[in-house]
């Protein structure tokens, strides 16, 4: 999970809940000041410190990190709650500012969707508040398809937002699935 290169170095690992203040620092603007994120206020440390522990104790949480800094982080958590839906999740990644077009983003994903086939998932889903060109552009570059738009679904800065669906097979959906891995399973086999 790491790569370098010689003038500084830069990997991915597995996010610990002490990288919640770092981690948060970059979520903070996304709810402040865009509609990437529907929430509207900011999170308590120990809240958001809590919401990482529980989506770890089953799937994937990176972070990529250079020079010491963490300069963005993707994770994956349930896509919906019932039984039938158990080899189904959704992705999130958020990139701290003026880190856009470094490659930090597709490093993060390359990884994220490595560890999620291991895990034996079949279908990633990713939820793209609208307008949102360059999300929609890296995800179709990812194998990603639109599969519908939510409309006027949510509500934000005064206006209605909507909201695209994109999946994204990871294998064949044919005979009876292997019950899914946790990621640490995963990671120590």
């Amino acid at each position: 999970m790491t790569e370098s290169d010689d003038k500084n170095e830069s990997y991915i690992r597995m996010a610990v809940p002490g990288d919640a203040g770092r981690i948060y620092a970059i979520y903070e603007p996304y709810i402040l000041n865009t509609t990437v994120t529907f929430e509207y206020d900011r999170i308590p440390l120990e809240k958001f410190e809590e919401r990482m522990r529980t989506v770890m104790k089953k799937f994937p949480w990176l972070v990529y990190e250079a020079d010491g800094e963490i300069l963005g982080y993707a994770y994956a958590s349930e896509f919906h709650e019932r039984a039938a839906f158990a080899w189904d999740c959704e992705l999130s990644i958020y990139l701290k500012e003026n880190t856009r077009g470094r490659g930090v983003g597709t490093a993060l994903y390359t990884e994220l969707l490595e560890i999620l086939k291991k895990q034996g998932y079949y279908q990633v889903y990713a939820l793209i508040s609208v307008p949102n060109p360059d999300s929609m552009a890296f995800h179709e570059k990812f194998g990603f398809t639109l599969d519908g738009v939510h409309k006027k679904t949510g509500y934000k800065f005064n206006r209605w937002i909507d909201l695209a669906l994109l999946s994204k097979s990871l294998r064949d959906c044919q005979g009876d699935p292997e019950p899914v891995k946790t990621v640490w399973e995963v990671m120590e086999g």
